[in-house]
């Protein structure tokens, strides 16, 4: 683990809660969203939903949505349904999209490895441990094996070439399972000091976590978590988790990264949208 990242992820400095994280976020994005098809959510603190208008994404760098929507295989992730559909005024009328959110993780991730440039010129890639020049796939459903001989198809926000990233934004945390869930997965004693691993008296803290690098063992894989670092508490919760991982060699392959570091490592016009739109770097 780089000991830049350990640093700007444990600073007090900008240190936010997810609920400050989605006020600001939410203040931004009703600013920019002025002049361009959105709604927000009648909630204390309202989460904008943009809307295309002629192949434009309020939410989306023009660069990124060209992209995505030329895919087949990544404009699949725009129909994602989104769950609050509820706190938004006519309802109704139509289905809203989880990506439409100006919270969204998953939009984030898409607008930065979407851009022609980020994987081109291999900066991204090199902080993050990846291959250059790798084509991202979003959403990738991993296979994990549970006892009984089966799998657990396992979604990870992004899988690029053998490196499986979980990016977090706005997220309160990881998740929590019951004790028996993750006792079905056949390698849960064999990589984790279970004794040691963040719980309660039925439930283990940060499923989400313990899935991905039960994940990253299976496949040989590397594992990267994507976190602001305006959140120490979701890298101090990845801490927690990494120091129970007993094999040594998949320790190795385990890392954090900041959105903040991305921002740095891309085109200035990636970047000044970053800053502008998320608060990542200035802005």
């Amino acid at each position: 683990m780089r000991d830049s990242t350990r640093a700007s992820v444990a600073s007090t400095s900008g240190r936010l809660t997810s609920a400050e994280l989605r006020r600001e976020l939410s203040v931004r994005n009703l600013r920019l969203a002025e002049g361009v098809p959105h709604e927000s959510t009648y909630s204390a603190i309202p989460s904008v939903l943009y809307q295309e208008l002629n192949r434009e994404h309020g939410n989306f760098l023009p660069a990124s949505y060209r992209r995505i929507c030329a895919s087949p295989e990544w404009s699949r992730r725009l129909k994602k349904c989104y769950t609050s559909s509820k706190k938004l005024a006519r309802s109704a009328d139509r289905t809203r999209k989880e990506l439409d959110c100006a919270n969204s993780s998953d939009a984030l991730l898409m607008n930065i490895f979407c851009h022609p440039s980020v994987l081109r010129d291999g900066r991204v890639s090199e902080l993050l441990g990846a291959e250059p020049g790798i084509s991202p796939c979003f959403g990738y459903k991993a296979r994990v094996p549970v006892a009984n001989g089966r799998f657990d198809r396992t979604e990870v926000d992004l899988l690029l070439g053998d490196l499986l990233v979980e990016a977090k934004l706005t997220e309160n945390d990881f998740q929590t399972a019951e004790e028996a869930v993750l006792l079905a997965y056949r390698d849960f004693s064999d990589v984790f000091d279970r004794p040691q691993l963040p719980q309660t008296d039925n439930h283990y803290l940060s499923y989400q976590l313990l899935r991905n690098v039960l994940a990253a063992y299976a496949l040989h894989s590397s594992f990267c978590v994507l976190v602001d670092a305006r959140r120490p508490d979701l890298a101090d919760a990845w801490y927690a988790v990494m120091k129970c991982v007993k094999p040594v060699e998949l320790r190795t392959k385990l890392r954090i990264s900041t959105w903040q570091e991305v921002a740095q490592a891309t085109p200035s016009t990636l970047r000044a949208f970053l800053a502008a739109k998320y608060g990542i770097g200035r802005g």
